[in-house]
């Protein structure tokens, strides 16, 4: 089994920069794809961005250039850089790690990010 544990989400001001880590650990060898999903307060959870394991990347239309997904594999993380800070990036942020062979995906417990405005 993989557990997923995220940090770096808190409150920052309209404009400001957050970064999210999510350390993965247990059966780190069948991870597949990672990334990042937010839901905000009466809203459909949404992918944020994901990364490959040879670090190809994919993002949200509404990230416009604004964060960055990376990964580092040795440490079994993945981060998600945010910059220009929006109120509607206000979300509790999750990551999520595509298992192999199952196709099963595993969810870490979630983290706030609150933008002033």
């Amino acid at each position: 089994q993989v557990q997923l544990v995220e940090s770096g989400g808190g409150l920052v001001q309209a404009g400001g920069s957050l970064r999210l880590s999510c350390a993965a650990s247990g059966s780190i060898e069948s991870i597949r794809g990672m990334g990042w999903y937010r839901q905000a307060p009466g809203k459909q959870r949404e992918l944020v961005a994901s990364i490959s394991r040879s670090h190809s990347t994919n993002y949200a239309d509404f990230v416009e250039g604004r964060f960055t997904i990376s990964r580092d594999n040795a440490k079994s993380t993945v981060y998600l850089q945010m910059n220009s800070l929006k109120a509607e990036d206000t979300a509790i942020y999750y990551c999520f790690a595509n298992i192999f062979p199952t196709g099963r995906t595993t969810w870490g417990q979630g983290t706030q990010v609150t933008v002033s405005s």
